[in-house]
């Protein structure tokens, strides 16, 4: 039987250019070492780009990443209702509800390591039809430092955990927090997964108040629009409850209103 062959990564243009300067800045230094301080500084200046533009969540710099679905998506009125860092025994089944009471499928992006805690609550989710993706392993908030080993690791061991409890490896990938580095784009492209981040996102992992949630969230909804929400994580309103459950039923509407398909990631790039 044929083996499928691994995708060939290509560099991002911004990557391409920060290791011509290396090369360019070695070379000065060695030609004119009295100039070594003035390539050394346009190496340091390159790398605090790096790392700016890896702190910004829907940057396509530093290689492919899903900010909007593609314009067929859009032209049939399609967005897609993704939540992330669970699965989470105390949210999710109510979330579950409140998506099949409204028929709306929804893509959870899942730490690999709570999908191992709460299998069955993973396998929930798959069998009332909705899309599981990778959201690396242990969720690291220092994700976006770590070296090529424990990136590949943490994104690699999810797949495996994902993949062996719903029977179905992700074709996504969100970092945690949606930082990343340089590092990231070639072990996403050997595991044939797509960088996904959002369109707009109601920051409820750490906004208290849900008018203010849901506000971000509905205001200029659009179709293609990718939304972002937490079941894991999720901030508490004032009486306790998950902001993710007084949101959720508002947004869903809000859909129904405005004439929107919630689809899920996979299927509106299908």
């Amino acid at each position: 039987m044929a083996t499928r062959a691994s995708p060939r990564w290509t560099p991002a243009p911004l990557l391409k250019a920060s290791a011509a300067l290396h090369v360019g800045a070695a070379a000065l230094a060695l030609a004119r070492p009295t100039l070594w301080p003035w390539a050394l500084g346009a190496v340091v200046v390159n790398h605090v780009q790096l790392a700016a533009t890896g702190l910004w969540p829907r940057s396509t710099l530093l290689g492919p990443n899903l900010t909007r679905l593609p314009p067929a998506a859009a032209r049939r009125g399609e967005v897609a209702l993704s939540i992330d860092d669970g699965p989470e025994p105390a949210v999710t089944p109510q979330v579950l509800d409140l998506l099949d009471q409204y028929r709306v499928k929804a893509t959870f992006f899942c730490v690999g390591r709570r999908v191992e805690v709460c299998a069955e609550l993973a396998r929930e989710i798959v069998h009332r039809g909705h899309a599981i993706e990778n959201h690396s392993y242990r969720h690291l908030h220092y994700f976006s430092l770590l070296g090529p080993r424990a990136l590949a690791y943490e994104i690699e061991r999810a797949q495996e955990a994902i993949g062996g409890i719903t029977g179905r490896r992700p074709l996504f990938f969100r970092a945690p927090a949606g930082l990343r580095s340089p590092l990231l784009d070639p072990i996403l492209t050997r595991l044939d997964l797509l960088l996904a981040s959002w369109t707009r996102r109601g920051f409820d992992s750490v906004n208290r108040d849900p008018e203010s949630v849901f506000a971000r969230l509905a205001s200029g909804l659009a179709a293609g629009d990718i939304l972002l929400l937490h079941d894991g994580h999720a901030a508490r309103t004032r009486s306790g409850t998950p902001v993710i459950l007084e949101v959720l039923p508002r947004l869903l509407a809000a859909f129904a209103q405005s004439g929107l398909t919630p689809v899920r990631l996979s299927a509106a790039l299908a």
